[in-house]
């Protein structure tokens, strides 16, 4: 059994609004120091083996449903979990 961790993130060339806002308000806050923020989404995923290659799985599942591959990379990490 494995625990996938998912980063999806806008690529670098497509404009973040919801972290200009973010940056904006820091700015506000007196954060001078942050000069830029962009948000994105972090997903687990428990997966169990199977007779598939886990990064193919993972692929598909990230490009099919959790990443738009238009706009958004998307990177993971894979640990063996113990079942509970």
């Amino acid at each position: 059994m494995y625990k996938v961790k998912v980063y999806v993130t806008l690529r670098e060339s497509v404009l973040d609004p919801q972290g200009k806002a973010v940056t904006h308000s820091l700015h506000s806050l007196n954060f001078p120091e942050v000069t830029d923020v962009r948000i994105g989404k972090y997903m687990e995923l428990i997966v169990e083996k199977s007779e598939r290659n886990l990064d193919e799985v993972i692929n598909e599942v990230c490009s099919k449903l959790l990443a738009n591959p238009v706009i958004e990379d998307y990177r993971y990490e894979v640990e063996e979990c113990v079942p509970q």
